[in-house]
């Protein structure tokens, strides 16, 4: 990837997870952009965004995301120079999650491990 890409992707997060912050939706909780991901051609930005709250704040933060999607689309064009506006998708980044959960899955294994080398399972 350019330089230039990851400089653009890297305002693109910046501005949104601002803006996001600003946002008067009450559906939308505490929730960071993770990460932009635009395509080479400008036309289509992936956004990331880790939201924190139960299965139903974090259903309903994504829906006021999407719902917000024209006017933070608007900012990003009021506050970066491009050629093109790309289309704002937004997905739930579960990475953090992921971590934790093999976090737990090693943290349990290592306390269920034999103490004994010669005892077998």
């Amino acid at each position: 990837m350019s330089q230039r890409m990851e400089r653009v992707q890297k305002l693109a997060r910046q501005v949104l997870g601002e803006e996001i912050q600003n946002l008067k939706d009450p559906r939308v909780g505490f929730a960071t952009v993770t990460f932009v991901k635009i395509t080479p051609d400008l036309r289509h930005a992936r956004v990331f965004v880790s939201v924190l709250g139960s299965d139903s704040e974090v259903k309903g933060t994504m829906a006021g995301l999407n719902s917000a999607r024209p006017h933070l689309r608007a900012e990003l064009g009021r506050q970066m120079r491009m050629k093109y506006l790309p289309e704002l998708v937004f997905e739930l980044d579960t990475g953090a999650e992921q971590a934790q959960r093999l976090d737990e899955i090693f943290h349990k294994i290592h306390t269920e491990a034999p103490t004994d080398a010669g005892e077998e399972r």
